[in-house]
């Protein structure tokens, strides 16, 4: 093959057994790589119903095919497995460095089950790999752990991802983090390594599989590399990051504030122009970034620099908290870096902590001090319970949706989509956004079809998706069905959400590297089957289509703000995305008939066994 090894690396860490598998053709060309792929190989391992923290519940590490290559932005790998938080299909994806020496080891993926006896990482380069004891790192955070292994490795360019103190402690939302800050945040992945006693991948080498025509590879890639720089949202991140998007989002009533319930907010306190103002900004990019969006913030501390908060991190714990201090936000986002947690599902079970304070459903008693919107201090001590699982943290700590359960409030009141919190974004200000949270493969995810940069003018011709009134329900279901397909398709390629690349143009590089001849319309099926597949994993766990839907707190009509007396219409739009999806209105699941067109002869007989 090309662009692949063609192997995987399987580790069975109950046994500390390792071994090649042979990574076949036939399923690349269907999955494609990354998430996609990782889908398919965790459908083969489960035949019932697993708990996601159980020894034989696997957990897959995947990279894709333009992974390794000279094209820009497909420096990222997808963690996939059952998600410890929502019990249903869960991935997450990071870029950096880390993807490039997974895949540069000469392996496209891991896969590991079982769980080891004793805390231990994998070592992984130039083709060999073998366990090591971690009971030295048990306990550190994730910055230690990766300068630890680093020096212990003692390899060129070595990278390492790793869990801190939350995925140790299983909190269901925890992270894997890798080349310092970067995060596989969502669904609780760094849960899954902590119940199997992994503490990191250590991964190093430039093993690169050939190219079917590494001339045209170059030659697309320089292409691309000066259409990204020269596009403008591209230099706005360069500038800003993705916090650029801040005051915009206000203005359009995008970012929610005080737990979704408002949209306006003295927004100035925590803009991109704000973080560079208050401190030291430097930029940093994922191995083959021509844009650099990351940032880190020099001397935030004497001696201490940190990884700068992101858009959605510093929506969480600001705005959502109705928290206006930018240090506070930036010391959350260093916390949940260093101990390995999503700062979204934290942020939002914090918030919504402020909000049952304010109902009277939580007290002082309960709390163990008051907690009032805008306290910082607040913000910064509910996320160290929540790191320590002590007190009403323990609570907070299983997200929003158990602590709706556990407090006998609405489940409407938990801002979740099948378990997974709410990102921040606004399906009011974006309708065709709303369907998308409301299906989204993992629950409720503002990459698995960001469809408000449609609506801002991002169309994707091939295929007719074309912007439209954001705050109209008409004739979203369908467009917001494809895009969520390509998309997905972005975590299987492996390619950044944030790459201005057209379908023409990643089936030119795909062709490039693999030397398959693909259209878009064969492109864009390759996310269907993706979609389909997580699907057919989350119904086996126990999804329910009545699960396709938003929370009452994300629906109701606010009364100021840019979406003030609006809702989407989620029935219209689910109506025709179920008609797009050839999925069963009654059911929720995918036809046999869209199954078999799909070639996903496997799922037909699981999901339709009497047929």
């Amino acid at each position: 093959m090309h662009g692949y090894h063609g192997r995987l690396l399987e580790v069975d860490l109950s046994t500390g057994c390792l071994r090649d598998l042979p990574l076949k053709e036939e399923l690349c060309r269907k999955f494609i790589g990354g998430a996609g792929l990782g889908s398919a190989l965790l459908y083969e391992r489960i035949s019932r119903k697993l708990d996601p923290l159980a020894p034989d519940s696997p957990l897959i590490m995947a990279t894709g095919p333009l992974t390794g290559s000279p094209l820009p932005m497909v420096s990222r790998y997808a963690v996939c497995g059952l998600s410890p938080l929502t019990g249903l299909w869960g991935e997450a994806t990071s870029g950096g460095v880390f993807p490039f020496r997974l895949k540069g080891s000469g392996w496209d993926g891991v896969i590991f089950t079982g769980k080891a006896s004793a805390p231990v990482y994998l070592a992984m380069g130039n083709g060999k790999a073998e366990l090591r004891d971690a009971t030295h790192l048990w306990g550190k955070d994730t910055y230690q752990t990766q300068e630890m292994i680093s020096l212990e490795v003692a390899q060129k360019e070595v990278s390492v991802a790793c869990i801190g103190q939350a995925g140790e402690r299983l909190i269901p939302y925890a992270s894997v983090m890798n080349d310092k800050g970067r995060a596989a945040g969502r669904c609780g992945m760094g849960a899954l390594m902590g119940s199997k006693n992994l503490k990191a991948v250590a991964a190093w080498g430039d093993s690169k599989p050939p190219m079917a025509d590494s001339r045209k590879a170059a030659e697309l890639a320089a292409q691309a590399v000066q259409q990204i720089r020269g596009h403008l949202v591209s230099v706005a991140f360069r500038e800003y990051g993705t916090l650029m998007y801040m005051d915009m989002g206000m203005v359009l009533g995008d970012t929610p504030a005080r737990y979704f319930t408002e949209s306006v907010f003295p927004v100035s306190h925590v803009t991109g122009q704000a973080l560079r103002q208050n401190y030291r900004v430097q930029n940093y990019a994922c191995r083959g970034c021509p844009i650099g969006c990351g940032r880190e913030l020099k001397g935030f501390r004497p001696g201490l620099d940190v990884d700068g908060p992101e858009y959605e991190t510093v929506a969480a714990f600001g705005p959502l908290c109705m928290n206006m201090d930018l240090e506070s936000i930036v010391e959350a986002n260093h916390i949940c870096n260093s101990h390995g947690l999503d700062t979204i599902s934290a942020g939002v079970s914090i918030a919504y902590a402020f909000y049952l304070f304010e109902k009277g459903v939580l007290d002082r008693e309960k709390v163990g001090f008051e907690l009032s919107w805008g306290d910082p201090k607040g913000v910064l001590k509910l996320l160290q319970m929540i790191l320590q699982r002590e007190g009403i943290g323990e609570l907070l700590s299983r997200g929003t949706l158990a602590m709706a359960r556990e407090l006998g409030r609405p489940e409407g009141e938990a801002a979740q989509v099948k378990g997974l919190e709410m990102p921040m974004h606004e399906g009011r200000a974006f309708h065709g956004l709303a369907v998308s949270y409301a299906t989204g493969p993992r629950g409720a995810c503002h990459l698995k079809g960001d469809y408000y940069n449609v609506d801002l003018g991002s169309m994707v011709l091939e295929y007719m998706i074309l912007p439209g009134e954001r705050m109209s329900s008409a004739a979203k279901g369908e467009p917001a069905a494809k895009y969520q397909s390509l998309k997905d398709l972005f975590d299987s390629l492996t390619l950044c959400k944030f790459a201005p690349l057209s379908p023409t143009q990643i089936c030119e590089m795909l062709q490039a590297v693999t030397g398959w001849q693909i259209t878009p319309q064969e492109l864009l099926k390759a996310g269907e089957r993706s979609i389909n597949m997580k699907r057919a994993l989350s119904i086996l766990q126990g999804l329910q289509k009545e699960q396709d839907t938003l929370p009452e707190i994300c629906m109701k009509p606010l009364e100021q703000g840019a979406t003030a007396g609006t809702t989407p219409d989620l029935e219209l739009m689910l109506k025709d995305y179920y008609a797009c999806r050839g999925w069963d209105r009654e059911t929720g699941r995918p036809t046999r008939e869209k199954l078999v067109e799909l070639g996903l002869n496997e799922v037909v007989e699981k999901l339709y066994p009497e047929a």
